[in-house]
């Protein structure tokens, strides 16, 4: 591991993923969950009331007001987390954009997994291998790094179809990692079942500067890395600004279809600063704290 990958897990152990949702896992964590519990956390103080454990009594409070007082502390539950890496042919053919994806979802996985949560990974696509199910800091420096290593895929079909044949219905919190590159009736349709599953939901969206800003000139074959299809294409300016626009259209009601159906997104280049991206644009939006 390079001393880079070494200091940025130091800053890393110290976040968490913020969620909102109050349904926890059934298994103790670090985490707060709201509730009263045995942690050590303390919460307020109530009068004592006959059955309560004695124990609980915080005598200190009872020499200056002669009254018998609880302590009262916050129940500590582990946060099940699902991290969907999507690992289809059109993610992984511009190397760039692959190597980013990659660091984000080592990174949000060894949030994880620090902060003694519950780590489900899935790198999505034709090949059911490379699924991670753990839970403990003792996991989070070899994840990291099977994360970064994963094993590459034969050719791949849709991700929102591959998507479909995962169960997510224990996670309270799923986040989801693609180029976004598919119709929007598909996504709409992902995200309707996503609605009702009573979770979190975060989509981050990655793309390269490439595919942002097409460097082609001349005639060009375009194939699709999904399904083989090609077209042969004159690459001019106005067919490039074209091209922007409409990429930018999508982006933006892809944006509008996440918002609409409660789902909070993001959008990274694999040319943003990792750091800077991590620890201040998830932070912004709510994602990490």
């Amino acid at each position: 591991m390079t001393i880079l990958s070494q200091a940025l897990l130091g800053k890393l152990q110290k976040k968490k993923f913020s969620v909102k949702t109050r349904r926890r896992g059934g298994h103790k964590g670090t985490r707060s969950s709201g509730m009263l519990g045995t942690s050590l956390e303390f919460s307020d103080f109530r009068i004592y009331q006959p059955g309560d454990d004695v124990r609980q009594v915080d005598w200190n409070v009872y020499g200056r007001t002669q009254k018998h007082y609880i302590k009262r502390f916050l129940d500590e539950q582990e946060l099940n987390v699902t991290i969907f890496l999507d690992s289809t042919s059109s993610m992984r053919l511009v190397a760039g954009k692959w190597e980013r994806a990659k660091q984000i979802a080592a990174a949000f996985s060894y949030i994880t997994l620090t902060s003694d949560d519950r780590l489900t990974f899935i790198p999505v696509s034709s090949d059911s291998g490379g699924r991670i199910s753990r839970k403990g800091s003792v996991y989070g420096k070899n994840t990291f790094s099977e994360i970064l290593n994963i094993s590459e895929a034969n050719v791949t079909g849709s991700f929102v179809e591959q998507f479909e044949q995962y169960s997510f219905r224990k996670s309270q919190l799923s986040i989801i990692l693609t180029d976004g590159l598919e119709p929007l009736d598909k996504f709409e349709e992902l995200f309707r079942k996503l609605a009702v599953s009573r979770q979190e939901v975060r989509f981050l969206q990655i793309l390269s500067e490439e595919e942002i800003s097409p460097s082609f000139e001349g005639d060009v074959k375009l194939i699709d890395s999904e399904n083989g299809s090609m077209v042969n294409v004159s690459m001019h300016s106005y067919i490039i600004e074209n091209y922007q626009n409409r990429l930018r259209e999508h982006n933006s009601q892809l944006a509008q279809l996440c918002k609409r159906y409660g789902i909070s997104y993001l959008f990274c280049s694999d040319q943003t600063d990792l750091q800077q991206f991590l620890f201040h644009e998830c932070s912004a939006k709510g994602w990490l704290c």
